[in-house]
């Protein structure tokens, strides 16, 4: 059996996007704010002209994902910020590539520093992350009874529409009401 290749450059996008929407300036699900946007490039920039994105972005990826475990972190389950090790792994090993290419990422993060979109769903569109299959899966999609996450259907096979679903999935949470999608790990 082949192993999956995700598009880790189509993950880290993912998950800047959802970070930056979930930040307290935004959608206020994690103690951050702004620091994807405008101020924290601008606190940052000076120390790290070159790699100040990349450094905002790993510490609102932190802080994301301890409140996405504080919310929701059962055992045998996946989530945008805690996937499957060989994965986490390959997404480590790319920071240096990224690092090395960091003014390829300018335009992008530079639309992410100015959104002022408040659907994620629609900023994910309109940035190209998901396209209309996912959005049409994302009407299926509904929050637990207790509002905190939502199951995705099937288990995880390590595709990009797997983490397209992941990060999409957060747009069935509401501002202040975190929501974390979460789907089954396959038994190996």
């Amino acid at each position: 059996m082949t192993t999956p290749v995700i598009d880790l450059d189509l993950l880290f996008r993912l998950r800047v996007v959802v970070a930056r929407f979930g930040e307290m300036d935004s959608a206020k699900w994690w103690n951050t704010k702004g620091q994807l946007g405008r101020y924290g490039a601008a606190a940052l920039r000076r120390g790290l002209p070159r790699t100040h994105w990349f450094a905002q972005a790993r510490s609102v990826f932190a802080v994301a994902a301890h409140r996405c475990d504080e919310v929701f972190n059962p055992p045998g389950c996946v989530t945008l910020w805690r996937l499957p090790e060989a994965i986490e792994e390959d997404f480590e090993a790319r920071w240096e590539h990224w690092l090395d290419n960091a003014r390829d990422w300018s335009a992008f993060f530079g639309r992410i520093e100015q959104t002022d979109e408040t659907d994620l769903a629609r900023l994910l569109h309109g940035l190209r992350l998901v396209d209309d299959k996912d959005l049409d899966t994302l009407t299926r999609l509904r929050r637990s009874a207790e509002g905190r996450t939502v199951a995705l259907p099937g288990v995880f096979s390590g595709t990009n529409e797997d983490v397209r679903l992941l990060a999409l999935g957060f747009a069935r949470g509401e501002p202040g009401a975190l929501t974390v999608p979460y789907t089954r790990r396959a038994e190996a």
